[in-house]
């Protein structure tokens, strides 16, 4: 595959192949955050045309909003429309950086510290570089949780956000000028459910035009309270995730389906089989799966449950034919889903594709 290089101030800038479709494809993984996908896309550009400022990372966004909106959802879409992969981000949960002295993990115990040689820093130029591909040479960062994360760390984090550099244990510094970071959040959350419920109800609010300044203002404001304004300064672009309408949430739902059924068709191979899902399942799924205050976090779960680990046990049985229909409907007691082997007949094949 063969890369434009731009020259720029000496030196050579590889292109990303996104193409002007970049939008498009994340808007076929990234469920009713339209505005969110808006937001990132142009800094993907900038970087891509080689006019992404210097001595700074590509781009900092803050995701805020309510659980299960899809803000992890985002960044993983967006490394696998950058490089193939959803794996390609280097994630960093700072869940495990609430203590002010487990910061040493991710930038190494310095030089005649205990621990100095043992302590392997998480984030280092050669993991950074890795995250990036051929395809790309755009690295994706991800602080998972930030209001979490310890305040030595957020003041560590303030040399990567302005000069994008990051000084390591051992004197070393890696280098985020070729950096998309991303910080999710739930400063907020809890506020926005409280405005759903006390306005319209979450559907009600979902249509109300006031509703995205309503919603932006909230987090702006748990931001400015948790963080200090040297930190929010940092920040390219705050970004406030929308509640799931019941069209995202469908369509959720069948990206995780198509996803399931390109996992078995990917690990059985000539023995695959297809799955067929009758209303009454998608509902069942949807209820079980899907809630004004989770979102759609639940629903990879349900889908764990109920689908694939049934599925297994078909498979191990040796009942399933390849090529048959494997068709779901929920039990009569409504406890669960019924598995039901059906054969493929002549044609089915292609209207099941269509």
């Amino acid at each position: 595959m063969s890369f434009q290089t731009t020259p720029i101030r000496g030196r050579a800038i590889r292109s990303a192949p996104s193409g002007p479709d970049l939008a498009a494809r994340l808007r076929c993984r990234v469920a009713g955050q339209d505005e969110a996908v808006e937001t990132i896309v142009p800094y993907v550009e900038l970087f891509e045309a080689g006019l992404s400022p210097e001595g700074r990372p590509v781009g900092v966004f803050l995701l805020l909003g309510p659980t299960g909106t899809g803000k992890t959802r985002t960044v993983e879409a967006l490394a696998e429309a950058l490089h193939g992969s959803e794996r390609n981000v280097l994630r960093v949960d700072c869940g495990e950086f609430q203590l002010e002295h487990e910061v040493a993990k991710l930038i190494g115990a310095p030089p005649g510290y205990l621990g100095h040689r043992e302590t392997h820093p998480m984030i280092s130029q050669h993991k950074l570089n890795a995250v990036a591909s051929e395809r790309s040479s755009l690295s994706v960062i991800l602080f998972d949780e930030i209001e979490k994360a310890a305040p030595s760390m957020v003041r560590l984090l303030l040399g990567v956000l302005d000069k994008a550099s990051l000084k390591l244990g051992d004197n070393t510094a890696v280098n985020f000028e070729r950096s998309l970071i991303f910080m999710t959040s739930n400063l907020g959350a809890r506020e926005m459910e409280a405005e759903f419920g006390r306005r319209y109800g979450l559907a009600g609010l979902i249509h109300d035009p006031a509703c995205p300044g309503r919603l932006d203002a909230i987090g702006a404001s748990a931001v400015r309270r948790r963080f200090s304004p040297e930190f929010v300064n940092r920040i390219d672009r705050m970004i406030t995730y929308r509640p799931l309408a019941r069209p995202d949430i469908e369509r959720i739902l069948d990206l995780q389906l198509a996803a399931l059924e390109r996992h078995i068709s990917t690990r059985l191979g000539p023995a695959a089989f297809r799955l067929r899902l009758t209303g009454e399942a998608r509902e069942f799924l949807i209820d079980r799966g899907v809630s004004p205050r989770y979102g759609a976090r639940e629903l990879k779960r349900v889908i764990h449950r109920h689908i694939i680990q049934p599925l297994a046990r078909l498979v191990l049985d040796k009942t399933v034919e390849p090529g048959a229909v494997v068709r779901l409907e929920p039990l009569s007691c409504g406890s669960g889903l019924r598995l039901v082997v059906e054969e493929l007949v002549e044609g089915e094949d292609e209207r099941l594709a269509a």
